[in-house]
């Protein structure tokens, strides 16, 4: 379906270089986001009472100091391993001899041109990530020479428990653009990726439960072209954003949704929820540990605030609400609304409780609406 080293090469050579640093302030700016990402682990776990369920989970989970091309790399690895299955069903639809002229070789160039373009582009925006299904990354040799920036697996190797990864470049040119403390800025960025690192390696089912849905939304993929073709032509004709339609809100907003199946919504909106609570969750923590140990917090908060809501271009506002990239922001929103409504009623060890199960995470319609999950599970 994709040719994954075309990718990679297309996302390589597309991405816009990183902010000018000498070797030696970028030794330094990987080493510091290093101790940061070390000291935010004692941070979260001290401000959110979570522990890893067992020490292995904590110490199989590596952190990652990446550039732009390490962190494409790393994606590549997340997207072959979570998509394999819908992989396995187009590959037998060809063997049936149906559709191989559009899965064929070219399609597959095609596709691996079309990923790295928009890793290209994402690659430039992120700036920390737990990436949740990652190859097993074999701890370092104890006489290994420390490099600048971390090599990530991109597969094909298995699964394992995850890793986190920080993206130096991009951190260093957020820091400059907000003019802020830029070792705050650095402790900051760390404390919220590090809650999703605490996230996983405290609550085990986590990570099984959210593949579990990921793969329930791709065994529903319509995986005939014709199909999916008329279904997005539709829904430009009914008004998608951005695409010339009236775009009343009344349709899908983002190009996931508008090949999506009533079935597949339905998992996404579960899905949601979930990734709603964890985003507004590390953000809380975030924010909830700064003021101890981030001096500068309350700066930092407003003024990435600001960047957040102001966008950048307007080609870059397009491809945001393409991409669904607004509706991640609403997800650190909607969730950091939840997490406080929550603790604000029964407390951090009462919201604690959404960690028990499947069944205690909040609801699509809970996340808007803390009170109602706190009748229903905290109380």
């Amino acid at each position: 379906m994709v040719d994954w080293n075309l990718a990679v090469a297309t996302a390589t050579r597309l991405a816009r270089p990183g902010p000018e640093v000498t070797r030696e302030e970028a030794v330094k700016v990987v080493a510091e986001l290093r101790r940061h990402a070390l000291e935010a682990e004692e941070h979260v776990r001290g401000y959110t009472g979570l522990r890893p369920a067992r020490l292995s989970d904590a110490e199989a989970t590596p952190v990652l100091v990446v550039d732009r091309p390490g962190w494409v790399r790393a994606n590549v690895a997340g997207f072959r391993t979570i998509v394999q299955p819908l992989v396995d069903r187009l590959q037998a639809r060809r063997s049936e001899g149906t559709g191989s002229q559009v899965f064929g070789s070219i399609g597959e160039k095609a596709t691996g041109i079309e990923v790295g373009a928009l890793l290209a582009f994402l690659s430039t925006k992120v700036l920390g990530q737990y990436e949740t299904f990652a190859p097993a990354e074999p701890p370092p040799a104890p006489d290994s020479p420390a490099g600048l920036f971390d090599k990530p697996r991109r597969g094909p190797e298995p699964p394992g428990p995850g890793r986190l990864l920080l993206v130096a470049p991009n951190i260093v040119q957020v820091e400059r653009e907000l003019d802020v403390d830029p070792h705050d800025f650095r402790l900051w960025v760390c404390l919220h990726e590090e809650t999703h690192r605490t996230q996983f390696s405290a609550v085990p089912w986590l990570r099984d439960h959210i593949q579990s849905e990921v793969q329930s939304f791709l065994a529903q993929t319509d995986i005939d072209p014709g199909a999916l073709l008329e279904r997005a032509r539709e829904v430009v004709a009914d008004g998608f954003p951005g695409l010339g339609g009236r775009g009343d809100g009344s349709g899908p907003q983002t190009l996931l949704e508008a090949v999506q199946s009533p079935g597949q919504r339905e998992v996404l909106g579960r899905l949601t929820a979930v990734m709603s609570l964890l985003e507004g969750h590390a953000d809380v923590v975030m924010d909830g540990v700064g003021p101890a140990v981030v001096p500068s917090v309350a700066e930092i908060r407003e003024k990435f605030q600001r960047r957040r809501d102001r966008g950048a271009s307007r080609l870059d506002l397009v491809l945001r609400r393409l991409l669904g990239m607004d509706a991640k922001l609403r997800q650190y929103q909607d969730g950091a609304v939840f997490v406080r409504g929550v603790v604000d009623r029964v407390g951090m060890a009462g919201f604690n409780r959404i960690w028990t199960s499947p069944n205690t995470l909040p609801t699509k319609e809970e996340i808007h609406d803390p009170a109602a999950w706190v009748a229903r599970v905290a109380r």
